[in-house]
């Protein structure tokens, strides 16, 4: 498999991580062998992810019925493997709401 080109809106969550000196997150982690799923960023060690789901407003592939369904089966399994999983808009990216919710979560986890 071809490892998935980065979003602007990961690209930024990076930096944000970088620039608010978050512990680093694993890239791309696949969290439930022998399934594909991974998670855009990962805090193993923790049990904390994010995810950045671009393209709400425009029909992208979370918002349609076969995406929000995939997206359903691998957020319930991740929980049931006692995953936190952060589901982070665009606009909460660029707002900065996204690295605020991640570093309150990595305090107390």
């Amino acid at each position: 498999m071809s490892p998935k080109r980065e979003s602007q809106l990961e690209l930024l969550f990076a930096f944000h991580c970088r620039a608010r000196k978050v512990p680093e997150p694993v890239r791309e982690h696949r969290f439930a062998p022998p399934r594909m799923w991974r998670f855009d960023f990962a805090w193993p060690d923790r049990m904390i992810a994010a995810e950045v789901e671009g393209g709400i407003w425009t029909g992208g592939r979370h918002t349609r019925g076969s995406g929000f369904q995939a997206d359903a089966e691998k957020y319930n399994t991740a929980s049931l493997a006692g995953w936190r999983v952060f589901r982070f808009t665009g606009a909460m990216v660029s707002n900065g709401t996204a690295i605020e919710t991640i570093q309150k979560a990595l305090e107390v986890a």
